[in-house]
């Protein structure tokens, strides 16, 4: 047996209850040197409980796990798990080179020299790298990954990509992220109904084997309710030939012979009757086939009140500077209404501190950064533990008024919150059912402008495959930051690029704009074409300069003029 064939962990019969809700049931399963897992599933069906199990922070209610004695287990949380004294512990630490080492790799430079108030301001995505560098640096056998693509932004995947490949033990990912488990696992393990199913590829794989499962089940599902309707109309009429005989057999005759006839024909449909049902319930005890689970149908219903003015945002000469760190300066951009930006760029380049400007949290450091006054914004941030966790759901959400109250509640049940998860206080719910809640909050407002800061976090793939389609209809203006490339990429046809501390406008989608980047010919015959285009709106102007607006090809010329301006804006 090759070292990649050996089995590293044996799970046998975990059972996990909470609160009488049985969340694993005689879960079995092994994993082998080398294999990549993906573990999925919906929001609160037990794969954090399962990934705790594993890594022996939660002892389950029955069964065990064999594993290695000496088998070190590298466990990274979610990232709201996090507090900025784990990583100041980290910092004061003797043993931190490794640490310091990984976290460069991911684009944290010099943090060896990061001061308290640095470590306090941590973003989002700057707290994963750290908490991934301190995984790493421990040298485990065995990973257990747990939403690691979270903030993180596409250098830092990449990273974890190749690091992965490089990694010699087995590694578990629950993730939402679809490029990432296509790029990573081998197998895919899916928790539904407290049991787990077993899939053999990367996600892409599971998705197709999954529908042939369920069209199979439902098939086989369909054949034997068929069945068992056969029995029991045939145990309906045999009932009524019985209830007749019955009937005959108590009738006063002078002559007992058709009495006991009847009588003794009644017995014998009654034994009919339950052999049928005896061979009725022995078939569904042997076999019985239950029908598949419906995916989950999650509506989102946005509107979009009343057009605004073309253009909505706009910043110029925009900087901003904590303390002695510039993250941008002297950069122009606008925003128009209706239009979908995106917004790329590194962990803590200013990405969310863009978006808190604009919703007027923080100040400008200098230049301007103008929005229109009549703008109604709803933004929906990325971190969920700023609701108040002592309240539940809909005491979270604060309306009084019956109707709202009754609009919110069928907003839950759609999103799959049903009646016992909203009046738990929200300190017990998952960090996919509190992005849920602040969805409903969301959905709730009138507004003409959405901010989404990292909107799938934590969202289950149902979930975020429906966000996708109903943003898609959405009228108004879309600012998103989001590491799901996927998601970003179905929805953004502009982007704002955050690089070398500045804020530039794109006019492509994240695809091309990466295409652009990772292919240097590509962008080398880009300036080319920018130079034609160039040369040719100088011609033009000098030609127009020339002529007034009668002549007959000023009309032509300016309508040149704008195309070349379009197209030159795709390069810029």
């Amino acid at each position: 047996m090759t070292k990649n064939n050996l089995m590293m962990i044996k799970v046998i019969g975990i059972t996990k209850s909470f609160n009488l809700r049985k969340v694993l049931d005689n879960i079995q399963f092994e994993i082998k040197n080398g294999e990549r897992i993906g573990l999925v599933g919906y929001n609160g069906t037990g794969k954090t409980t399962l990934a705790n199990i594993l890594a022996g922070k939660l002892m389950p209610d029955s069964g065990n796990i064999e594993k290695p004695k000496d088998l070190k287990i590298g466990y990274l949380t979610q990232s709201i798990d996090y507090t900025v004294s784990n990583f100041q512990e980290t910092f004061t630490s003797n043993e931190n080179s490794e640490i310091f080492h990984h976290a460069s790799e991911l684009g944290l430079n010099k943090t060896y020299s990061w001061e308290e108030k640095r470590i306090e301001h941590l973003s989002g995505g700057e707290k994963l790298k750290l908490a991934l560098s301190m995984v790493w640096a421990t040298n485990p056998g065995f990973l257990i990954l747990d939403e690691p693509t979270n903030h993180l932004d596409f250098y830092g995947i990449d990273w974890l990509i190749t690091e992965l490949e490089k990694f010699q033990g087995p590694v578990l990912i629950i993730s939402h992220d679809r490029r990432f488990l296509d790029k990573t696992v081998n197998r895919v393990f899916e928790i539904e109904n407290a049991k787990i199913n077993l899939y053999n590829g990367n996600y892409s794989d599971y998705q197709k084997e999954k529908q042939l499962r369920v069209q199979t089940q439902l098939h086989h599902y369909t054949v034997q309710q068929r069945q068992i309707e056969t029995i029991e109309m045939q145990m309906e009429q045999l009932t009524s030939w019985s209830e007749k005989a019955h009937r005959s057999s108590t009738k006063q005759e002078r002559d007992h012979g058709p009495k006991e006839y009847h009588r003794a024909k009644a017995k014998k449909r009654d034994q009919q009757v339950k052999s049928k049902m005896k061979r009725l319930q022995n078939e569904l005890e042997r076999n019985k086939i239950e029908k598949p689970k419906e995916e989950a149908k999650v509506q989102f219903q946005f509107d979009s009140q009343g057009k605004r003015g073309k253009r909505i945002i706009e910043a110029k000469n925009l900087s901003k500077c904590f303390y002695e760190r510039t993250l941008f300066h002297n950069s122009h951009f606008y925003i128009n209404h209706g239009e979908r930006m995106g917004l790329l760029g590194e962990n803590g380049c200013g990405k969310t501190t863009l978006i808190k400007m604009i919703l007027g949290e923080k100040s400008v450091s200098s230049g301007e950064l103008w929005k229109s006054d009549s703008l109604r914004i709803a933004y929906l941030s990325q971190d969920v533990a700023d609701l108040p966790a002592e309240k539940n759901a809909l005491e979270a959400l604060g309306f009084t008024d019956r109707e709202k109250i009754l609009q919110a509640r069928t907003l839950f049940a759609n999103l799959g919150l049903k009646e016992p998860l909203i009046t738990k206080p929200i300190a017990t719910l998952s960090l996919g059912e509190r992005t849920r809640v602040k969805l409903v909050d969301i959905l709730m407002k009138e507004y003409d402008v959405l901010i989404l800061d990292e909107p799938t976090n934590h969202l289950d793939l149902p979930s975020r495959e429906q966000l996708e389609k109903t943003l898609n209809e959405f009228s108004g203006t879309i600012i998103t930051v989001s590491h799901d490339f996927y998601f970003l990429n179905k929805l953004c046809e502009q982007l704002l690029i955050f690089e070398n501390q500045q804020i530039k406008r794109v006019e492509m989608k994240p695809e091309e704009y990466f295409e652009r980047k990772t292919n240097p010919q590509q962008a080398n015959d880009d300036k080319e074409s920018l130079m034609v285009i160039e040369n040719r709106i100088a011609n033009i102007l000098g030609e127009l300069s020339l002529i007034d607006q009668k002549h007959p090809k000023y009309n032509q010329l300016d309508l040149e003029f704008k195309e070349l301006l379009a197209e030159k804006r795709k390069y810029n």
